[in-house]
């Protein structure tokens, strides 16, 4: 299992942020933001789970279940990260299903003769979550220079621009002034796409200890065939490759006192790592909050993180990204003007409103984490150990 990395803004990612306390079988999870304090006996037996492993010739107690109660079976086969956590009750796994329809559910292109499903785009990534988040699980990359892009994104930013009001040390970007924050490269009809993301790979050789020899991929992107202008001097590029859902919810309920605790911007304890928390705005709240959600850590809650990716990978409007148009910038004046799915005599006059916006938060947080596979085997148990001496856990904390 992996778990909360120690706070390194610029480089902190979702699926490594995620920690659960077990005792005797059942998850003590620690609560959000405002959590109360922990009594002195909780203190005692969470500082006992924490403690740091001694003993590697076998697994520790809870191990096997790393989200304690809410853990799930192991199962075989490609819907292994889709079930329901294992402590959900019968309404709680009704908000559950309804999520993972919402999820699914392939949008269109306004205007449509299906109403409850239009408001697509115009310039968009993908039509579901799910086309990205494959059943639950991380994308990938496309394998060959040829390949479309596949359950992966490319983001945009420019050197420069203001900093949030309250956050200090932030460093300030700013979106293409005419592709925005992320290349949009699938589009409704009547719009071009913003342009075509372009993969390609170098061969790295690389010598291991023992001698042996081994080639690794560099990839290095680029934007083909950009229909709205030329791209700004200076555009920085970042693929991201969508994470895996599992174990979202772990990683909100953490208190940020836990989190903040990991923080050594300064390196007061000498083992070489700076790790920095990363304080973001919050589009519901309007302060600094601590980011915990996306590749760099850039959301503070998984309800943003939605509408985020409501907003920015299927253009769709949302309570906090009511823009009908997506990421559409200015200097896209067709995409700012086309046909939209919002009507005030439905979904709260959005494209998804706040009811479904909850459903798809609740699903994303109810996924089961899946018990550990052969966490006693020999193997494991020489891989754990070397996880921890080669200062792995000194970032990557593993519980």
């Amino acid at each position: 299992m992996t778990g909360p990395a120690k706070p390194i803004r610029r480089c902190s990612p979702r699926p490594l942020l995620l920690a659960t306390l077990v005792l005797g079988g059942s998850a003590v999870l620690a609560g959000g933001p405002d959590a109360p304090a922990r009594s002195p006996e909780d203190a005692a037996k969470v500082a006992a789970v924490l403690a740091p492993v001694t003993d590697f010739t076998r697994p520790e107690p809870f191990e096997a279940r790393p989200a304690g109660a809410a853990t799930v079976p192991a199962l075989p086969g490609a819907d292994a990260f889709g079930l329901p956590s294992a402590t959900l009750g019968f309404e709680d796994r009704m908000r559950f299903e309804l999520g993972d329809a919402l999820f699914g559910k392939l949008w269109v292109a306004a205007p449509s003769s299906t109403r409850a499903s239009d408001g697509l785009g115009p310039l968009y990534n993908a039509r579901a979550c799910r086309d990205c988040h494959i059943r639950d699980g991380r994308g990938h990359p496309p394998e060959a220079p040829d390949d479309g892009r596949v359950s992966m994104v490319l983001r945009l930013s420019l050197p420069g621009g203001a900093g949030p009001e309250g956050i200090a040390d932030w460093l300030a970007t700013r979106p293409d002034p005419a592709y925005g924050r992320q290349l949009q490269d699938l589009a409704a009809p009547g719009h071009p796409a913003e342009g075509r993301l372009e993969i390609a790979y170098d061969e790295v050789p690389v010598t291991l200890a023992d001698g042996t020899g081994i080639s690794l991929r560099k990839p290095s992107y680029a934007i083909g065939a950009p229909a709205y202008g030329p791209l700004s001097p200076g555009l920085m590029l970042s693929a991201r490759v969508a994470p895996q859902m599992i174990g979202l919810g772990l990683l909100e309920a953490i208190p940020e006192a836990d989190i903040l605790a990991g923080a050594d911007p300064d390196d007061a304890d000498g083992d070489g790592i700076s790790g920095r928390a990363q304080i973001v705005p919050s589009a519901e709240t309007g302060a600094p909050m601590l980011g915990r959600f996306g590749w760099k850590a850039a959301m503070p809650t998984l309800r943003e993180q939605a509408a985020d990716a409501f907003g920015n990978d299927l253009g769709l409007s949302n309570p906090l990204r009511p823009a009908p148009w997506g990421d559409c910038t200015p200097a896209q004046a067709q995409c700012r003007a086309a046909p939209h799915g919002q009507d005030p005599g439905l979904r709260d006059g959005l494209e998804v409103d706040a009811e479904s916006l909850d459903l798809v938060t609740y699903y994303t947080r109810s996924l089961g984490v899946p018990e550990r596979r052969d966490p006693a085997a020999p193997p494991v148990l020489r891989g754990k150990a070397l996880f921890h001496d080669l200062g792995c856990a000194g970032c990557h904390r593993p519980k």
